[in-house]
C-alpha cells in the first residue's frame, strides 16, 4: 500500500471498524467462534494503527503482540 502514514493508520483503523462490525453480524446469528474470530483481528488492526502511530512497524502477528507488549500495553 502507498501513500502517507496517516493514509496507512486510517486504512488499519478502518479495516478494524468494518472487522467488528462483522463480528457483530456474526454474534447476532450465534456465530460465536467465527466473531471471536472478527473480534481478534479487529484489535489486530487497532493495535497495528496504534504501533503506527508511535513509528513501531511490525510485520507479523508474533511482531504486533510482542511490540504492543514491550511498548504500547504500559499506557493503558
Amino acid at each position: 500500500m502507498t501513500g502517507s502514514k496517516r493514509d496507512l493508520i486510517e486504512y488499519r483503523i478502518k479495516r478494524a471498524k468494518d472487522t467488528f462490525e462483522d463480528a457483530l453480524i456474526l454474534a447476532e446469528k450465534n456465530k460465536w467462534n467465527s466473531a471471536i474470530n472478527r473480534l481478534y483481528y479487529a484489535a489486530y488492526y487497532a493495535v497495528i494503527a496504534l504501533l503506527l502511530k508511535s513509528d513501531i512497524k511490525a510485520t507479523t502477528h508474533n511482531g504486533v503482540k510482542s511490540n504492543f507488549s514491550e511498548y504500547l500495553s504500559k499506557l493503558v
